[in-house]
């Protein structure tokens, strides 16, 4: 298992589990983060913060902070 932020561009994963509550996991998964889909890392911002990835067919920016409460399987 390893955490949505510890991928490195082109590499993908399925979704295990999300580690937030309240608010911020319900508008994680209205964005259609749920576990069990397949999830994939496009790219960086230069400074590493944030992230691009791509899910369900578009892309999507996330901050770091954030994409370290994506556990991957």
């Amino acid at each position: 298992m390893t955490k949505l932020s510890n991928l490195k561009p082109g590499q993908s994963g399925i979704i295990k589990n999300i580690n937030l509550d309240g608010s911020a996991r319900r508008r994680i998964m209205q964005l259609g983060i749920t576990e069990g889909e397949s999830i994939r890392v496009e790219k960086y911002a230069p400074l590493g913060d944030p992230l691009e990835i791509s899910i369900r067919g578009y892309n999507l920016c996330f901050r770091k902070s954030e994409a370290e409460k994506i556990i991957l399987v």
